[in-house]
């Protein structure tokens, strides 16, 4: 009896590791794939998103939610991102930052 339930133990014990896994690995594949969004929309732009890598992930991820917002979710999708709309939210949000860099480029607080 024993033996039957510390087998029942680790079974549940490997089932509960492989589903930790799983979001982990779906947490990374979104923060790449936000990253490749925002590094496009940064290449795309004139200018540069702040922060590096950092940066083009959050516009990754902001780009993704403005373009989700603005026109839903078409085309292919990678990671639970829309790609198309995903690029596009990253471009306005990337606009948005170069324009405001522009604008307070030269101010000292």
């Amino acid at each position: 009896m024993i033996g039957i339930l510390g087998l029942l133990l680790l079974l549940l014990i490997i089932v509960i590791l492989i589903m930790i896994t799983g979001q982990i690995i779906g947490v990374l594949l979104t923060l790449l794939v936000a990253g490749l969004v925002g590094w496009l929309a940064d290449m795309i732009v004139p200018g540069e998103i702040p922060w590096g890598w950092l940066g083009a992930i959050i516009a990754g991820l902001v780009g993704t939610w403005i373009g989700t917002a603005l026109f839903g979710d078409f085309g292919p999708s990678l990671a639970g991102i829309a790609i198309i709309p995903a690029i596009i939210g990253a471009i306005i949000l990337a606009v948005v930052i170069a324009l405001l860099s522009r604008a307070f480029a030269g101010r000292t607080v």
